[in-house]
């Protein structure tokens, strides 16, 4: 009992938090939109109806929401910036050597790691607005706004890449949400809160 209330030689200082401003509201909008519009085109691409307005819809949306991130991408607070947090080879290394940690990353805004999902994510989406726009299934119905620009073989060629492109999007959200359940469970970095209020809680350790 004489060391109750003390920390035991060798352990580490206590942390304490202090809570940052993060994500802006233009990135904090972006993330939840096109999370309701990638599930909203993904199931209606799969699902039905086979009239797919509303799918073309949410296509519109994914894409005019890649369009503002690239933007905003260039012109946005620092930690929406990709100068801030797309780095080179060494850096990703460097971060993936101690991403089994036990212990919060306190990055303040996307890791190096977690910058290549960013870009991946927007290069796919990108790609697949873009084939959605010229493929044409020829069924009179359901093709492309600017299928007519292309030719046919051009068009069915793009249906195909269109799908692939959306299971690959699938995969890498997927891969998001495991990444988000890592980070909490294993690292106890909470990533959601901080996209919904914009703040996060860094942990320093004590003095």
């Amino acid at each position: 009992m004489a060391n109750q209330g003390k920390p035991e030689a060798g352990a580490p200082a206590p942390a304490h938090g202090r809570t940052v401003t993060l994500w802006d509201p233009v990135v904090r909008l972006f993330h939840w939109a096109l999370v309701i519009s990638f599930f909203a085109a993904w199931g209606l691409g799969k699902f039905g109806p086979d009239q797919m307005t509303l799918h073309f819809y949410a296509g519109y949306t994914i894409g005019a929401l890649v369009v503002l991130r690239i933007i905003w991408g260039f012109v946005g607070p620092r930690p929406a910036r990709f100068t801030s947090f797309v780095k080179g080879p060494s850096a990703i290394l460097a971060y993936a050597r101690h991403l089994r940690d036990r212990r919060p990353s306190n990055t303040l805004g996307h890791n190096p790691v977690g910058a290549i999902f960013v870009v991946g994510i927007l290069l796919v989406l990108a790609v697949q607005v873009g084939t959605g726009l010229i493929g044409d299934p020829e069924d009179y119905v359901n093709a492309g706004p600017l299928a007519d620009m292309v030719t046919i073989e051009t068009s069915r060629s793009a249906l195909g890449i269109h799908e692939l492109l959306g299971n690959l999007a699938f995969f890498f959200v997927l891969f998001h949400i495991g990444a988000i359940a890592f980070y909490k469970r294993w690292k106890g970095e909470d990533l959601v809160t901080p996209m919904i209020t914009g703040k996060k809680v860094i942990e320093e350790p004590a003095e």
